[in-house]
């Protein structure tokens, strides 16, 4: 696939102005300046596929000529209607946050999560992210890929330098190249650690339950659905972007699963069509809203399906949000009701365990009072004994003084 020119993109003349930052919680290693993103030179490698195989990989994307701009002169970004990047500065503002988010000067790798990472930290990365392009979409939606890039940038370096048959201490000499060391030693820590080995064990599960991924690659719905848009003059639905995401080159399904899921899609949506046209209204947004959630199910909190990261229930429905989501009174209840159960199970325990406390505490006082008085038993005999030795040895020198002398 030929590399995509910048001259091909929209550049604008829009200088930024100086603005004043705060690095006080800033902690980036060696200096509180922003350390400087430097252009990946890694074009082409080899990645071992194991049974002694290998295969060819481009390598790291390395983004030439967005370092070679002239002075003043950035990428511009626009968005769509929920805050996504869309066009093909899109996939060139995608690919550069990637470059940021592997820059672990700046966003060092020894933070469990996205969210421990300081805020001073994550500003340092927006300001070179702002350096090149001009952008519509917000902060809040840079802050969220870059967090998703900087946990696969932990992920790769886990399963390229850590996931070995090695020792713990050759785990922690085995740092990969551009990685400080006390970066890595903490990391390896921490995936060593029972925490670490918990996170890991519910991330794979959570993989294992998803039955079928998608092919749109590195590009975002929201760029295919946009494009999808500028070629046909229609926008596109919901269901017909699954089809586009879940269809291979030859036009097949990417699975069997994806196949029937695109069949019930299909029939459902043409039953909604059907009633609506009798009832004299039809709306197709609607319609497909519905088919999707009777298909798939209701949508999950945070997310929806078919519309890529960034996209939550309320900024895409509106106030007609809770109609396409779980029941929340009844799982509302559900859920009291179950933390109802753990705290009367944790006070019953805590309760039990105080009062076995207060019990071995009494028995405790018991036996120090019963040591105590055996021994002022022993020590009040051993007086008495004493005294009356003490009384026999004066009563014999009595009688030896009164002894008359021969």
């Amino acid at each position: 696939m030929p590399r995509r020119k910048l001259s091909d993109l929209r550049i604008v003349q829009a200088p930024r102005e100086g603005e004043e930052t705060n690095d006080d919680d800033f902690s980036g290693v060696g200096s509180s300046q922003v350390p400087e993103t430097v252009p990946e030179t890694v074009e082409n490698i080899e990645i071992d596929g194991g049974n002694g195989r290998t295969r060819k990989s481009r390598g790291r994307t390395t983004l030439n000529e967005l370092y070679n701009l002239p002075a003043g002169e950035r990428v511009k970004v626009s968005r769509n209607d929920v805050g996504q990047p869309i066009g093909a500065e899109a996939g060139v503002l995608g690919s550069y946050l990637g470059i940021v988010a592997r820059n672990h000067a700046i966003l060092p790798i020894n933070y469990e999560s996205w969210r421990q990472m300081p805020n001073g930290n994550k500003n340092q990365a927006l300001e070179l992210v702002k350096d090149k392009f001009s952008l519509e979409v917000s902060d809040d939606y840079l802050k969220h890929v870059l967090g998703k890039k900087w946990r696969d940038s932990k992920s790769f370096l886990k399963k390229t330098y850590f996931k070995k048959d090695l020792t713990l201490q050759e785990k922690l000499q085995n740092i990969p190249p551009g990685i400080m060391r006390h970066q890595w030693e903490d990391a390896v820590r921490f995936w060593s650690s029972t925490k670490g080995e918990d996170r890991e064990r519910v991330g794979v599960t959570s993989r294992q339950k998803q039955k079928y991924t998608h092919t749109a690659g590195s590009k975002s719905f929201a760029r295919l659905a946009n494009e999808e848009q500028i070629t046909t003059g229609t926008s596109i639905g919901r269901i017909k972007l699954f089809d586009i995401t879940h269809t291979k080159k030859d036009g097949s399904p990417i699975t069997p699963e994806a196949a029937e899921i695109m069949e019930k899609l299909r029939q459902k949506k043409t039953e909604y069509e059907a009633t609506a046209s009798t009832n004299g209204s039809v709306n197709m947004e609607e319609i497909e809203n519905q088919v999707i959630v009777d298909v798939l199910g209701p949508e999950r909190y945070g997310r929806v399906r078919c519309q890529g990261s960034f996209v939550t229930p309320t900024k895409y429905f509106g106030a007609n949000s809770s109609q396409y989501m779980p029941p929340q009174s009844q799982s509302s209840q559900a859920e009291v009701c179950r933390l109802k159960q753990q705290l009367s199970q944790f006070q019953a325990e805590v309760a039990a365990r105080e009062a076995e406390r207060e019990r071995k505490e009494a028995e405790r006082d018991a036996e120090i009072a019963r040591k105590e008085a055996e021994r002022e038993a022993r020590e009040a005999e051993r007086e008495a004994a004493h005294q009356k030795l003490q009384e026999r040895f004066e009563e014999m020198m009595a009688m030896l003084q009164n002894q008359p002398k021969k």
